[in-house]
């Protein structure tokens, strides 16, 4: 039987069609792009980068601002003490999910995220929680 959290992580990435990248590099030996990579089996990743122009043969859009399409879910590898930079963006942009990695935590903002029905997930892999899950046979 699936956990609570579980069952929150298997609708949500059911849910899930495009996912925005925050920090996202083009050097594979970064584990931002070992998750990209995987992700990119099963939705459309939106690299978010001001240093590059084009990342895994997608445009980089500088910010989350610029980016034309759609996001259900950002994913972000920064630290922790940044993320109420992208909290303003994320308000404005109303995804499903604004998903912080592994060592990534911010109570403040997941607070007022959540509080705009946003969920949260923070300290967490989506690369990890997706393959756990669909081994799972959840996904």
């Amino acid at each position: 039987m699936q956990t609570a959290l579980d069952a929150q992580l298997t609708h949500l990435f059911q849910a899930t069609r495009t996912i925005a990248i925050v920090g996202l590099s083009p050097d594979p030996a970064k584990a931002s792009f070992g998750v990209a990579v995987y992700l990119k089996q099963f939705y459309r990743v939106i690299p978010v980068n001001p240093n590059y122009t084009v990342i895994l043969d997608e445009p980089c859009y500088p910010d989350l601002k610029s980016v034309p399409i759609r996001i259900d879910m950002i994913d972000v590898f920064q630290r922790s003490d940044r993320m109420p930079g992208f909290e303003r963006d994320a308000l404005d942009l109303q995804p499903l999910c604004f998903w912080m990695q592994l060592g990534i935590e911010h109570p403040d903002v997941a607070a007022s995220l959540q509080a705009q029905r946003i969920q949260v997930i923070q300290d967490r892999c989506t690369k990890i929680d997706h393959q756990r899950l669909n081994a799972q046979g959840y996904l």
